[in-house]
This record gives structure tokens, sequence and C-alpha cells, in this order.
């Protein structure tokens, strides 16, 4: 979709993509998240419409207040791409109704602002997250966190690129496909009439 031709009536759910977005002037998803078109994805969530957003979308919800939390600059200083493994903590929602607690997940990163921090990180227990493994953090983020949701799971944030791992082919030896997992779940939850 195209933000000025951005009408979700009918849409069963909004996936807000990596990529640059106005050239991440500013600071990641700052301009984005202050833009028409998330506007109306806010509208999409208030009308129960599942939202994921993957690395700069992650980061445009983050900024714009429809998930918790900063994303800010790697501990490094560097942009990171490589693969790591993960664990999900308390899933829930339509983006992670087939995920089990405690399930070990592989996908890529691939971002420079991806080290999440928290004015209260209290305030994310009970939702949805995706953490990295121990040793796995390839940012530094607070709690180890990759990915977190609203309470009810319908809104997801993920730094990792879960599109990039659907298919064996797009993995390096000794990591699964486990991206795939992500959008199964939320065919399933239409199915059910979520």
């Amino acid at each position: 979709m195209w933000h000025r031709d951005f009408d979700p009536r009918g849409w069963d759910a909004v996936i807000i993509p990596g990529g640059f977005s106005y050239g991440d002037w500013l600071r990641a998803g700052a301009i984005a998240a202050r833009t028409e078109a998330v506007e109306r994805i806010a509208d999409c969530i208030d009308r129960g419409i599942p939202v994921l957003g993957i690395c700069n979308g992650f980061q445009i919800l983050v900024e714009a207040g429809l998930l918790p939390g900063a994303l800010l600059p790697n501990e490094s200083g560097r942009f990171v791409c490589r693969w790591v493994k993960l664990v999900a903590r308390d899933p829930r929602g339509p983006w992670l109704k087939l995920v089990e607690d405690g399930q070990v997940l592989t996908m890529p990163v691939a971002h420079a602002e991806g080290r999440y921090v928290a004015a209260d990180p209290r305030g994310i227990e009970g939702a949805p997250r995706i953490h990295y493994l121990d040793g796995w953090n390839p940012n530094g983020s607070e709690m180890n966190i990759a990915g977190v949701g609203s309470r009810n799971g319908e809104v997801l944030g993920l730094m990792p690129h879960p599109e990039r791992a659907v298919d064996r082919v797009l993995c390096p030896r000794g990591f699964e496909p486990s991206g795939r997992i992500i959008f199964e779940s939320l065919a399933s939850s239409l199915r059910e009439g979520w």
C-alpha cells in the first residue's frame, strides 16, 4: 500500500515492514510515527485488527506510543546483520498463537538502532515478549528484549525479521526457519475468526 491510498477497511491484518522510513533521519521511525498512515494504523488497533511491526516497523510502533519502550542505537555503535536465537515468553494473540512458552526460534536481525529499553521494565511483564537467548543479544537490549507485544498480543513488534526465516533455503546451517510460525499463527487466528 502507498500511504496516500491507505484504506484498511476490509483488511484482516497490518504488517509494517522493515526499511529506513524517511531515511531514519532524526531517529529510526520517529518521522513515520507522526504520519497520517500511522494514525490510521492506530485506528486499526482500536478496531482489533492485528498489527505486526518488523524492525523499522517496530521502531515506528514504539515511536508512535503504540507499544511501550524505546529503541536506541546498538551498544556497539554498528549496524548488525546476523542470525540470532530467541525464546518466546507469555506468547498470546494472533501473531504468536502457535508459539509455545519457552519455544526457541531463530531469525536474522539487520539494524543499527535495535537496543530496546523501557522506562519501567516491569511494565512489559505479562505482555507477550520475544527475548534473545543468553549470548545472542546483538544490540545490548535490556532484559534481552527482541520483541514485545500489547497485553492481548494483537500488536507485536519484533527487531528480528520473521519474513526472512520462512524457508530452509533462506537459513544458514544450524538454524531453522522459525519465522514461518508467526505467519502461520496469524492465518490460524484469522481462520478461527480473530
